[in-house]
């Protein structure tokens, strides 16, 4: 068993075993994974695949290092029965033979590694032996060189001392030379004008003489220099106060002025005095633009201007008086900040004054243009300067014109919704030529909604410049952290209910207008002397016509809209509310003289069980809820009219005649047919109550009439 496990056949593969190549696989990967450990030096116990055991000295342990193949054989041979023996033989050589295919496939795979390895391997001890003579040359050479520097330092020590003696002796005599001629440097530099330069020697040498001032040759010195120092400060002072320099000229100057010991505090007040009148020069030239002649430039010139002018310099004063006065502490920050408040402040007019010239002008993007280096040029002296405010300043001046440039586009708006009403109104009234019609209402609708529509999109495409990303002043609150959008449902529901009242109030008017006909019509007749019926009254048929000619236009803009379903008698034009056998129990025997009941009680009980008609109810956006809401008026007006007046007979059957044609051609119009019948038999029943004589006429003379008529 021993030999068989140690001498695998060499026909034997791997796949031979019973358990097939996918059940070895994990097993063959654990075992060449453990054989690379193995070969670059890893730990025995990594290298088989697995951690270490438990007890790394036990003899039986087959991936152990202290492994001993006779204990092993005599542990199974005790504890194992026959079958299990050979069962382990048959493991052992299946593993065996998995190793040797593993091997094989590593060598064959790599080969060419193992190869270079082994050329790398061999230049390697090559170079190395070539590194160790040449180490071993370094270190004598360095032996060498080490004992030479000894005996140098050795012979040359007493030399090094003496020498740094004399260069201590030299550097002192080059000062008291320095000394000795900085009165005729301090007057060449001053002949020069090199002030610069004549400050610096003297700050070098101040507190010198001031050590050895009790020195005669010293205190002649520092005497010479005191007299060459004041006519120095003097000339300063004549050139800062002269102001053709610049402001970095006059800030040297008082830079050179405080080194030299000037107080600080008068300093202060004549640097602000002469920025002040330098600034006030750039303002005087920016109200000079904005006269009348010559006419003033561009906003975005203008703003440019300022810009590189004020601004430009009032950050140069600023960075340069608290460069100059910091020891000044927060008296002399209060002090700058007041001076570029006050300055700041008549900018701010001028700019805005050259702004409120934009507000006729429709094209935003200059503006937006100027206003964006405006606020750009104000950053820095706005960091420089917290406490003067002038970027809050600036931003509420953009936040201020943004709001009127809003303003002027919503009045922009109006003007054209206004204008475009103009248009249709003109449309409509305008003669038509013979054989030609005008527009329809559906075109002139189309053309208002065009209009509109195009008005708004050009004044959100200029008021959106406000807001892209390259504008400095588009992440301010009031561009980006304002209130969100109004939302479209918000909208569509403010705009719906805006157009419900337009529509409501056309109702109004037109109801208004045909009752205003039947009004006159009523009130201008003698009721009581009239005479008896032949015809329909012309402001009936006018009446009609007038309806008609609002279904007609109405119909053009809106759909039809939903009506109740028709009686059967609807459709008859002979039918008459008034010659029902109801009508005529109601109307004759109430109104004789021997009547026992009283016609307003009986008028009273009637209208308790009659439906309640709303005039003024909410109109729907359809022809048919429009028509309704006119008639109801028109015929509401008329009831309460007819209530005002007396009739006689002939003027009782007037308002009979007058009623059924309206019956006859105005219940097509609304919703519900009993709208017209309930207003319009009021109106008889009102008529008969206002009668001392109340005969009606006979239905067939009735549609008779009416048909004729």
């Amino acid at each position: 068993m021993a030999a068989a496990a140690a001498a695998p056949g060499p026909g034997s593969r791997p796949g031979d075993s019973p358990e097939g190549p996918e059940a070895e696989a994990p097993e063959r990967r654990r075992k060449a994974h453990g054989m690379l450990k193995l070969y670059y030096g890893l730990s025995e116990g990594e290298a088989a695949g697995r951690p270490s055991g438990p007890d790394p000295l036990d003899p039986t342990d087959l991936n152990g290092a202290h492994f001993d193949p006779e204990v092993y054989l005599d542990k199974l041979r005790r504890e194992c029965p026959l079958a299990q023996l050979m069962d382990s033989e048959t493991d052992m050589v299946r593993q065996i033979r998995a190793l040797d295919s593993d091997m094989q496939t590593l060598v064959y795979e790599n080969y060419n590694k193992f190869i270079s390895a082994t050329d790398t391997i061999r230049k390697m001890k090559n170079d190395f032996r070539k590194m160790e003579d040449e180490m071993d040359r370094l270190a004598t050479n360095m032996a060498v060189i080490t004992d030479f520097s000894a005996r140098i330092s050795a012979t040359l020590q007493d030399r090094h001392e003496r020498i740094t003696k004399l260069a201590g002796v030299h550097a002192l005599l080059r000062k008291l030379q320095f000394l000795f001629e900085l009165p005729s440097r301090l007057t060449k530099c001053v002949e020069l004008g090199a002030y610069g330069q004549a400050v610096r020697y003297q700050g070098r040498a101040r507190a010198v003489l001031q050590q050895y001032q009790h020195l005669p040759s010293f205190r002649a010195i520092q005497d010479d220099c005191q007299v060459i120092t004041a006519r120095l400060a003097q000339q300063l002072r004549q050139r800062f106060r002269e102001g053709g320099s610049g402001a970095p000229e006059q800030a040297e100057c008082v830079e050179l002025l405080l080194a030299l010991g000037e107080p600080a505090e008068e300093l202060c007040e004549e640097f602000l005095a002469h920025a002040r009148g330098r600034l006030e020069e750039e303002l005087r030239s920016l109200e000079a633009e904005l006269g009348p002649s010559p006419p003033a430039p561009d906003v975005l010139e203008f703003t440019d201007h300022g810009g590189s002018g004020f601004v430009g310099g009032l950050c140069q004063v600023a960075a340069a008086y608290q460069e100059l006065f910091a020891a000044q502490g927060p008296a002399g920050a209060e002090k700058l900040a007041a001076f570029a408040r006050e300055l700041g402040s008549r900018y701010f007019a001028l700019v805005e004054r050259r702004l409120a010239q934009e507000q006729g002008s429709g094209d935003n993007s200059l503006l937006v243009r100027a206003l964006d280096r405006f606020h750009r040029r104000l950053r820095a002296p706005g960091a420089l300067l917290a406490a003067a405010g002038l970027a809050e300043a600036a931003t509420e001046i953009v936040e201020r014109v943004a709001r009127e440039r809003l303003g002027h586009h919503l009045q922009g708006l109006q003007a054209a919704f206004l204008g475009s009403l103009t248009d249709v109104r003109q449309a409509l009234a305008a003669p038509r030529i013979a054989g030609k019609e005008g527009p329809g209402l559906a075109e002139l609708l189309a053309n208002v909604a065009s209009s509109i529509l195009s008005h708004i999109k050009a004044s959100l495409a200029s008021v959106h410049l406000f807001t892209a990303k390259e504008v400095s002043f588009s992440n301010k609150p009031y561009f980006r952290d304002q209130s969100p959008v109004t939302p479209v449902s918000t909208l569509c529901a403010e705009a719906r209910e805006t157009a419900r009242r337009l529509l409501t109030h056309y109702v109004k008017v037109q109801g208004l207008v045909i009752s205003q006909m039947l009004r006159k019509s009523v009130e201008t007749r003698d009721w009581l002397s009239t005479l008896e019926p032949r015809n329909v009254r012309a402001v009936m048929k006018r009446v009609v016509e007038d309806t008609t000619a609002i279904d007609v236009q109405v119909g053009l803009l809106y759909e039809e809209g939903v009506r109740k379903a028709q009686s059967s008698d609807s459709s008859k034009r002979t039918f008459s509310v008034y010659s029902s056998s109801r009508q005529q129990g109601r109307y004759a025997p109430s109104y004789t003289p021997s009547a026992p009941m009283d016609t307003n009680l009986l008028s009273n009980i009637q209208k308790l069980f009659s439906e309640r008609i709303d005039v003024f109810s909410p109109v729907e956006f359809n022809k048919v809820s429009v028509l309704t809401g006119i008639i109801k008026i028109s015929l509401k007006t008329l009831l309460e009219c007819v209530r005002l007046r007396t009739f006689g007979r002939f003027g009782l059957q007037q308002v009979q005649v007058d009623c059924h044609f309206l019956q006859l051609y105005l219940w097509r119009f609304v919703a519900d047919e009993e709208l017209v019948h309930l207003l319009l038999d009021e109106v008889v029943a009102s008529a008969a109550l206002r009668c001392p004589d109340p005969v009606p006429m006979e239905p067939s003379v009735v549609e008779v009439i009416c048909e004729r008529g």
